[in-house]
């Protein structure tokens, strides 16, 4: 499948970063695990993947309550856009543990944007009612939220209480790298992802 990937996506080094062929791969698998049970048309209507030597900037606009548009500079170690590429911090890339991991994060996100905008509700398959995702991700949003606001310490990157797109994101990312500890935290929650991904880490990574 990451040969496939590597076939289908075009690479591109950013900031005067070369690419080796241990690079990509390193991506692609990675990037293809999420996807090993849902197929690479998850990842389809894109192709460009962009990598950053170290975290990079992106220039941003908010406009607030009356109207008046903020820019700022906002320093990121990855992104996904919809319906473009997605960008990679490369340093960021190889410092995965088990509540960080910024190419699962992203493509996470890419799977998000299948169905519109990152909500955390990505294109469920059959067997997967949409009223019981939003309500288990909801009330699992909300509690991580209120544990990192009493200070708590949670097997999630504590990014997850952003809003529910980031919690699905970062969720996923300690799904496939400590998954026992997710379904010990939110094992509702735990069990939707087993369902939606066709997989249980939480299995494999045991030992035996």
């Amino acid at each position: 499948m990451s040969q496939r990937f590597l076939r289908e996506k075009q690479f591109s080094g950013a900031g005067g970063l070369v690419l080796d062929d241990a690079m990509l791969v390193h991506i692609a698998a990675q990037a293809c695990l999420p996807i090993l049970e849902l197929g690479l048309s998850a990842y389809r209507d894109w192709v460009g993947v962009i990598v950053y030597p170290a975290e990079f900037v992106i220039p941003r606009q908010i406009v607030d309550e009356n109207g008046i548009v903020h820019e700022y500079d906002d320093t990121v170690s990855g992104e996904a856009w919809e319906g473009g590429p997605v960008l990679l911090s490369w340093q960021d890339s190889q410092m995965e543990d088990e509540r960080y991991n910024v190419i699962i994060h992203e493509f996470a996100h890419k799977l998000d944007m299948l169905n519109g905008e990152v909500d955390g509700i990505p294109a469920l398959h059959s067997g997967l009612r949409e009223t019981d995702w939003e309500a288990t991700l909801m009330a699992c949003y909300a509690d991580c939220c209120a544990r990192l606001d009493r200070g708590e310490t949670l097997p999630l990157d504590p990014y997850a209480g952003e809003d529910p797109g980031e919690f699905f994101a970062v969720s996923s990312e300690t799904f496939f790298a400590d998954s026992a500890s997710l379904a010990a935290l939110y094992p509702d929650w735990h069990a939707l992802l087993c369902r939606y991904y066709r997989q249980n880490p939480a299995r494999w990574l045991t030992p035996a």
